[in-house]
Parts: structure tokens; sequence; C-alpha cells
């Protein structure tokens, strides 16, 4: 017998409609050859601090149990509410062991979801509940069809495959709790605010915290354009120039265009040819929410919900990847697909090309597409219909067997051979595939001008000004994720050898199957907001990254970056789980290895005592403030002066000489200067230049 154990309960009843004849029993399915279990997501979660280290006396977090660095990671069964072990999970956690461990049971498949996370779940169920070895199989599902399931049960590997795939997911929980656990106290601790610090969280945050930033401290500055908008045979031809002028130029500005109008301005090129427009790529799932999120204003966490449904209703394959390519093992699979899409009045062809099949760009999953599995009318609620949609109609684009035929046009005009004008402009002659998707493309037509032909100009300066950056929206931050050192502006380029590369060497900020997940939390925890799709720093999500910018831990895309490529890493076998584990143990390590400079104290100690009435100095949020000052000690030290932090050390100087070191401040033209802090008899803090 066969004890398949899939990830939850939807995946379990879509196995056993593709084995077919099974029945039900309590927690399992069974016939004659396979029992079929499930899990429910995670049984399993790592252990706390106080697992490895014990409760401490105040049974609170302490600094006395950190940073905690396990010699050997421990699991154990996901807590309720209560606290206490969920009961419906260790029901169901027996179930699956009574199966694996029966004597007619030779054989035991991780059906887990066809991923890092799917691969550890299982294999943490079986390595807890199995007594004696057997054999440990696989069940690859790239969607949950009938079909496929029969497919990969006959085409099962090893586990042993899969094992630098479940070393990376382990690296990844691993590193995560480390940073999660220690980071989150630490701030905590260090602040009196809860501080959600993570891997990922924190560079997310801080890039949205940056651009609002930026937009906030932007000055917009005045220029002149050089601009034209004469008419000519009947239309507007506007011609703007290169040169601009400062604010300040407006008169060599308007000099400028007296001369330019005094030239003459001819068409001296003219040129035409049809071209083949070609669709957009597959979806992968960033591409997929990018779109819903800029046409819908859908937030990604609804866009994967429903993707996820899709799947699990065995309507789209595998959500979760980063891919906008198809296997080239998977083309029977796709023709079987086009002949279900074409029953639907699609006119789709198969076409077999390197810009739909390319196995160099995938690393686990192909592109999102349809299955042969069609929703039967009203089968989908209208969101569901909007995500099915467009995975369809971008399933069809790609192969569509008529082609968009568009025909381009340039126009160049020379003013007295002093500079050149490129007017572009382009007309859909065959829509073609643009009638199923990205119907929203207009034509732009040229004015009717040829070769030789004279334009009327009147230049004359246009006052504009600089723009602030935009705000980051699903797609732009989506794109920033994966691959945040990439040039914004190259985003929409084609080439994209680029982004896979930075993805297969883990470059990018978090994965396709955690990242919404991640900025749910985000968002969850006012860190960050989503109107529509515009994300915005909050306040919560300033204080986040200021505080941690004064405790000097940085966590920016650079060292998430880093981290993210050692566990690619660990996923091509090139170092080990502990390798990976070391380096985030080093990394936290020197956040408590704080170097007194930015050493602050913690929130609620007792720093010394007040030098006006004699009581205690206690550090809260922002200040070492005396304990005394509702009865009217004024005694109070910033935590920050003019964007320096005043440690523990320098506030001790202070409250026992009277006087600070030297430090460095800034001020708020921008300007750095050097000064010692005084306290004065009242208890003000002043600058002491002497």
């Amino acid at each position: 017998m066969i004890v398949i154990i899939a990830e939850k309960p939807s995946l379990a009843r879509n196995i056993v409609a593709g084995i077919g004849k099974m029945t039900k029993r309590k927690g399992y399915y069974e016939n004659g050859e396979y029992f079929v279990t499930w899990a429910f997501g995670h049984l399993f979660s790592l252990c706390d601090v106080e697992d490895y280290t014990g409760q401490t006396p105040s049974k609170k977090w302490s600094l006395d149990n950190l940073p905690c660095f396990p010699a050997r990671f421990k699991f154990k069964l996901k807590n309720g509410d209560n606290g206490k072990p969920d009961a419906g999970v260790k029901e169901q956690f027996e179930i699956i062991k009574a199966l694996i461990n029966r004597d007619d049971v030779d054989k035991i498949v991780n059906a887990g979801d066809s991923d890092r996370e799917g691969e550890i779940i299982i294999r943490l169920c079986v390595q807890h509940a199995l007594l004696t070895k057997k054999e440990f199989l696989r069940l690859w599902l790239p969607d949950q069809t009938p079909k496929t399931v029969q497919r990969a049960l006959l085409e099962m590997k090893d586990e042993s495959h899969y094992e630098n795939l479940a070393n990376e997911g382990l690296s990844r929980t691993y590193v995560d709790w480390l940073y999660g656990v220690n980071l989150t106290r630490y701030a905590t601790l260090k602040t009196g605010s809860l501080l959600r610090v993570g891997r990922v969280i924190v560079p997310i945050v801080k890039a949205i915290y940056d651009r609002d930033k930026e937009i906030e401290n932007f000055v917009p500055e005045i220029y002149y354009a050089l601009v034209s908008k004469e008419q000519t045979a009947g239309e507007i031809i506007e011609l703007t120039s290169q040169y601009k002028f400062g604010k300040e130029d407006k008169r060599r500005a308007e000099i400028c265009c007296e001369r330019m109008n005094k030239l003459d301005a001819v068409v001296t090129n003219k040129k035409s040819k049809k071209e083949i427009l070609n669709p957009g790529k597959l979806y992968s799932l960033t591409k997929l929410q990018n779109h819903l999120g800029k046409k819908y204003k859908m937030p990604m966490e609804k866009s994967l919900a429903i993707a996820q449904k899709l799947y699990e209703n065995g309507y789209v394959s595998y959500p979760r990847t980063n891919s906008e390519y198809l296997a080239t093992n998977e083309k029977a699979k796709i023709k079987e697909i086009l002949a279900s899409v074409k029953e639907l009045g699609y006119p789709v062809v198969f076409k077999d090309k390197k810009s739909i099949f390319d196995d160099s760009k995938i690393e686990s999953h192909s592109a999102l597409t349809p299955t042969y599995k069609i929703p039967k009318k009203d089968a989908l609620s209208e969101e569901e219909a909007l995500v099915y949609s467009a995975i369809l109609r971008r399933f069809v684009a790609v192969f569509c067997e008529e082609e968009c035929v568009t025909e381009k046009s340039e126009i160049t005009i020379s003013l007295g051979g002093k500079e050149d004008y490129l007017l572009k402009g382009s007309i859909v002659l065959t829509p073609g595939w643009t009638k199923y998707d990205g119907g929203d493309k207009k034509d732009k037509i040229l004015p009717n001008l040829n070769v030789g032909d004279k334009i009327k100009v009147n230049f004359c300066p246009e006052e504009k000004q600089t723009q602030p950056p935009k705000h980051y929206t699903i797609e732009t931050l989506n794109n920033y994720l994966k691959n945040p050192f990439k040039d914004e502006k190259s985003a929409d380029n084609e080439n994209d050898d680029e982004d896979y590369k930075a993805i297969f060497k883990g470059l990018e900020l978090g994965t396709e199957a955690t990242r919404t997940g991640i900025i749910d939390n985000a968002k969850k925890s006012k860190y960050i907001s989503l109107n529509k799709d515009i994300y915005k720093i909050e306040s919560g999500g300033k204080f986040l990254i200021e505080q941690l910018c004064d405790m000097n831990i940085s966590m920016d895309k650079y060292k998430t970056s880093q981290l993210g490529q050692a566990l690619k890493k660990v996923y091509r076998g090139e170092i080990t789980v502990e390798d990976s584990v070391k380096l985030a143990q080093d990394e936290i390590q020197e956040v408590f290895n704080c170097n007194k400079q930015f050493d602050t104290g913690f929130y609620g100690e007792n720093i010394d005592t007040c030098p006006l009435c004699g009581g205690k100095v206690i550090r809260d949020k922002f200040a070492y403030n005396c304990v005394n000052a509702k009865n009217g000690c004024s005694f109070k030290i910033s935590l920050k002066i003019l964007g320096t932090v005043i440690c523990k050390e320098q506030a001790i100087k202070i409250i026992q000489t009277g006087t600070s070191d030297k430090l460095t401040f800034t001020s708020k033209k921008g300007k750095q200067f050097e000064s010692r802090l005084k306290l004065e008899p009242n208890g003000n803090i002043t600058f002491d230049f002497n």
C-alpha cells in the first residue's frame, strides 16, 4: 500500500479525483492500493526561544536569553489560539502517523505543493511520525487536474531528488526565524514598542519609506522648454527643442526662440514599414499581479488568493511561479490545453518558439496558464472571472493564429540644419491577438507631410518644473522587489535576461511564494498603506525604520540580497544549510555587539540619577527622562538631536560632568557642525561651541 500525504484537504480531494473510486474515512481516503491523507498546511512550527533556554524569571521577553542560536533547530506541533497544541492538528497528525506506520504500507508519497514550502511541510510530518525507514517518493503537480494527477503518479521520483529544494526551504525557515525572533525582541526591548523585524519586511518598508522621503524633500526647479505648436496644412505640429534654460534665463530663452523662428523647418525624411507586434509573455505571478493591480486596483493578497483557488479547482497551473516561459517537455500538454481553448471559439494554434518555450528561464515552475479544464458558465465569482480571464486571454494572445500587423511611421523635421525633430506614429492594420489581450492599444497617426514640405514654427519659452519621483505602485514595487538593483526606467525592457539572472542568483527581495504575504503583514502592522494601487509609508513604518537606523541595524536590500544569494547557493548545493545559518548568526551577533556610540540602552532602563531633583532618569521611547517630570522636574535629554543619536554613555557623561564629548550634528539646512552638549542649571540642554 502507498500513503499519499497532501498539503491540505483540497489537494487530497483532487488527488482522489485523479485516482478514482476511493472510500472516505475519518481523516483519509482509501482503496486497495492507496491511502490519501492530508495536513492543514503547516502542522509543525519552529520552537520558541524559551523552548531552548527555559523561561525567564519575569516570564517576559528579556535580553537574558538573547541572542538565541540553537545548536539544532527543533519543531513542535502548532499551537492553537489558547497557546496549547491545536486539537485538530494533533488529531490529523496522529492519523498520518498511524497510516505511514502500518505494516502493509511500504511507500510514502510527499504531495505537498510543488515548491520549497510544500516540500518541507510534508517532510516534517514524516520525520516526526515515521518509526521505520520506508521508500519515500515525491508527487510533483504543476496543476491539479485529474489527468495531471494520473500522469504524475506514474512519474514519481525518489524524495532524494528534491534534497536541495528541501535544504533551501529549511535554510529560509531557520534564517527567517533567527532574524525575526532575535531582532524583533531586541528592537522591541530597546524601544518599548512591538517592532516586527524580518529579513524581507524591513527592506520592503524601507524602500517605501525612502521613496516617500524623496517626495517629501523634493524641491521642484523651474525651467523653460522651447516649444513650437504651429499649424501646417490644417494640423498642429508640436516640436520641443532639446535645449532647456533655467528659471533665471528666460530672456536668453526668448532670444534663442527668436533665432530659431528665423530658420526654415523642412521635412527631410519620411519612412514607414509594416511590423509584426508581438504579444506580451505568459504571466508569472508578479506580472499577473502587476496587471490586475494596475487595471483593476486589485491588492496582491487578493489576486494571489484567487489564483490559488483557481489552481485548487484545477482551472489554472501552479500560481506561485517566477517564470514567464514554458518547459520544452510541456509541449504535448499545451497542445491539449489549446484544443480545449479552441472549443471556446478562440483562434489559437500551437507555436514552438524560444520566446514561449525556454528551459533556461525556469527555476521550478513554468508560467501561469489555463488548464484543459474550462470552468462552466457562472462557476466563477466576478473577481475570479477577472483573474481567470486575464490568464486565459494572455494565453490566447501568445498562441493566437492571427498576428497583429502595424504600420510604423517616422518623420524627420530639420530646423535649419541645426536641430532635428523625430515624430513617430503607428497604425494597427490587423488587430490579431490585440482583440483578446492588450486591446487598449491606440493608433497614433502622424500628420500628412512629405519630404520637402516646409513647417511653420513659432518657438516660445514654456515654463515647466521638474517632477518628484512617483510613489510606489503595485507594479513598480513588484518590479523593484524582483530585481532591486535594476534601473526602474528599464523595467519593461523586452530583453529579460538580466531579470532571470537576478532571480536565479537570489538578488530578489522575498520570493513569488512569500512576497505577497510579507507585504500584507506590513499593511496589517500599519507600517505601510495601499490606496487603490499606491503604497505609502505610515507613522508606524517611519518609527520602525528610524529606530532601526538609530540602533545601527542595517537590513537594506544589500544585506537581504546577500542572504538571498546564500540561500540560492544552498539550492544549487554549493553551500550547506549550516553555512547559510552561520552567515545569519554572524550578522545578528554584530547587532548585539553594538558599538557604544549607538547604544541608547533599553526602554525603561534606569540610566542615572537626575542632577536636578535626585530622581531616577529612565530611558523611554524618545528621551532620557526624569521620573519626576510630572511633578515639575524639567530634566530631559532627547535620544536624537539634529540627526545625532545621543547614546547612553554620552547621556551619563552629561548628567555626571555637565557636558558631553564633542559630537557632530546636522543643521536643518543640511550643514554639519561640531559641538558639545551642555547641561544648564535649569535642566536645559544647549550647544557648547567652546
